[in-house]
């Protein structure tokens, strides 16, 4: 076979919107188009946010195509002052470009729902046609793009009705997802939620051939709720709320930014479904997040607060959390300055801070609450209680069996105290060092810790009983108590003794090796794990970085950052606030044994901060995933690996 030239010409730089048209999948979800119309509809509803327009328009029409018309201040049309291109045309042709940026100066936004710059040039990346049409200084002017490309040049014409606002209708490209048409059930809920989240906002869904939907909420999220309950009845009532941090108020906490801040809605149910409905700037964020999790612990303690007031808790029952949250329907509306979501679709909240923030906005109001209502306090603690005697039954005690008969736990695991499979953590740990570290660092009562010595062997051709003659493998197997098994089987999972298990290796070549040694063997020996979604990977950060005392009100803090690129960001960031240029002290961390327990407590053990990917796949996507690993990790596949990595090299990063 000819060898194939690797020189300079064999380097390619992806110009222009060529990445998104590449590797959609890295900037959308690609299971249907609603993704790229959100971010349409995203950027109607931060004008509304920022106090331009009341009402939105989304139409979907027969051809497929989908619309979206606001009333806000018109997307600039006005030439670049460095791309020499009407604005309008930068922003749905480069990536990264956009008013989300900046802090500072006229017509910028404060708080807003995209900051990643890349959102309406994904959109007309991604779709045949895309016609944008702005109002503004009494003048109409069109843009039309095909393929992501200009196909008409700007277009203005004075008009006497006066109007400002942007419609944009975009015409999705089948060829870049599995189904070509926007989901309308998911699509309706969306709008609906914008009408909620912001008071007084209308929002109006038209598909072509049915009826109009329009919605306006007046009393926001307590309305909504009551629209979501239906007909049922809340144990107590129902508890609304909006903190908003001002100048003043944010100066006493250091990361803390004035503007930030949220509403709520929240009530308990003795029976029946239960909903959760959070939002960030108005973006949903179906997995949750930091903001969740702050919401969650605010509530919490205040509810313990109150309990411990008036005697409430009775001897013998430990409550949890969950045992609040069980029974607990909310919605949730976060606005945050400094956004960061787990991806560009942005369905999880990764800021760090919005725990914190969350928590100083719930928990003395709904302690107040609580005390002024003690007979409705007094039913949620009621309910919250019967939940954890419930939790209690469910959790007893077990044996951890294995097919030779009761198993007895490995020596380097340092179990958790719990019962309570759901709740229960098993870290599994590189290295003695870290697993030091991730000893001290756990939550004692939910959290164990397996240390792994060096790198386990590579299961991809090995059958069970090789699996469990390593004596490294063996001790996961029995930590976790469930024997190795084949897609085809039907393993005991009555053995499992925690809710979640999770890698935690090296941010480094190494750690990405043992985790890849690791995953070929949950993916490839226990692949019914991983289809119940109890397997996951941590992601410590690469980057600590220490920013002195900035005067009065700006103590010194503590960054994390996942990557280069999350570095960057927070540098920007730092420059952005007027912090002196150097005055901060940045270090790379060489693995998880640098860490203080502190540190990989507030970075990756931390179930409010932390960052988990979790590896949950069907059947069938475990099969594709199997073929992938023994194409990657089969000593027999040499050859087909270096074919692989000809192909895929652009896309791929690799330690060759």
């Amino acid at each position: 076979m000819a060898r194939q030239a690797y020189d300079a010409s064999a380097i390619q730089a992806l110009k222009g919107l060529e990445p998104v048209r590449r590797m959609p999948g890295m900037y959308t979800h690609t299971v249907h188009p609603l993704h790229i119309v959100q971010e349409v509809l995203d950027n109607a509803v931060d004008e509304a946010l920022a106090g331009y327009g009341r009402r939105i328009v989304v139409s979907v029409f027969k051809d497929g195509s989908v619309e979206v018309a606001d009333e806000g201040r018109g997307v600039p049309v006005d030439l670049h002052p460095v791309e020499k291109r009407p604005a309008v045309e930068v922003a749905f042709t480069m990536l990264h470009a956009g008013a989300k940026f900046s802090r500072s100066g006229e017509g910028v936004y404060h708080i807003a729902g995209g900051l990643h710059g890349v959102g309406v040039a994904v959109s007309n990346a991604l779709s045949k046609r895309c016609e944008v049409t702005v109002y503004r200084d009494g003048h109409k002017h069109t843009i039309v793009f095909e393929g992501g490309e200009v196909k008409q040049k700007l277009k203005s014409e004075r008009i006497r009705e006066r109007r400002t606002g942007t419609v944009v209708r975009l015409w999705p490209d089948p060829k870049y997802f599995d189904s070509p048409h926007v989901p309308l059930a998911e699509l309706e809920h969306l709008v609906r939620s914008k009408a909620y989240l912001l008071p007084g906002l209308t929002t109006v869904l038209r598909v072509e051939g049915k009826p109009e939907k329009s919605w306006t909420f007046a009393r926001g999220m307590a309305e909504y709720f009551e629209y979501m309950l239906g007909e049922r009845e809340l144990v107590a009532p129902l508890f609304t709320g909006e903190k908003y941090f001002d100048e003043k108020s944010a100066a006493e906490h250091a990361e803390i930014e004035p503007g930030e801040g949220a509403a709520w809605a929240v009530g308990w149910v003795a029976e029946g479904e239960v909903f959760a409905d959070s939002h960030v700037n108005l973006i949903p964020t179906r997995s949750g997040g930091t903001h969740e999790a702050g919401f969650r612990n605010g509530l919490f303690e205040a509810l313990l607060a109150f309990m411990e007031t008036r005697s409430l808790q009775p001897k013998g029952v430990k409550l949890v959390a969950d045992d609040l949250w069980s029974r607990a329907c909310f919605t949730l509306s976060a606005r945050i300055v400094r956004t960061q979501f787990h991806g560009q679709t942005k369905e999880k909240l990764t800021t760090r801070h919005a725990a914190r923030l969350l928590e100083l906005c719930v928990r003395d109001p709904f302690e107040l609450w609580l005390n002024q209502h003690p007979e409705d306090g007094k039913r949620i603690a009621e309910l919250a209680i019967e939940q954890a005697m419930a939790r209690a039954s469910r959790g007893k005690k077990f044996e951890r069996k294995k097919s030779s008969g009761v198993a007895t736990l490995p020596g380097k695991l340092v179990d958790c105290a719990s019962d309570d499979i759901a709740r229960n953590e098993l870290f599994l740990v590189e290295g003695d060092s870290a697993g030091g570290s991730a000893k001290e660092a756990r939550d004692k009562e939910t959290q164990a810790v397996l240390p792994l010595r060096g790198k386990v062997l590579n299961t991809m051709s090995k059958d069970a009983r090789t699996v469990l003659a390593n004596k490294e493998l063996q001790a996961i197997a029995t930590a976790i108590g469930v024997d190795p098994h084949g897609a085809e089987d039907s393993p005991d999972l009555s053995g499992l003794g925690y809710g979640k298990i999770i890698l935690m290796t090296d941010a480094d070549v190494d750690g990405g090796h043992i985790q890849a040694l690791l995953l070929t063997f949950f993916f490839m020996h226990m692949p019914k794990l991983v289809e119940a979604g109890r397997v996951y990977v941590a992601q410590p950060p690469l980057y600590k970085v220490e920013v002195p005392a900035q005067g009065k009100g700006r103590p010194a803090r503590r960054l994390y950052c996942l990557d280069d690129e999350e570095l960057e960001e927070a540098l920007a960031q730092l420059r952005k606030e007027k912090v002196k240029e150097g005055a901060w002290e940045i270090l790379r961390f060489k693995g998880l044994g640098e860490m203080s327990p502190e540190q990989l407590w507030e970075t990756t053990m931390n179930p409010d901060t932390r960052r988990l990917v979790r590896m949950q796949l069907d059947s069938q996507q475990i099969e594709r995933a199997r073929k992938v690993f023994e194409l990657l990790m089969d000593a027999g596949e040499a050859e087909g690996r270096r074919n692989w990595m000809r192909e895929h090299w652009r896309t791929v990063e690799a330690d060759v």
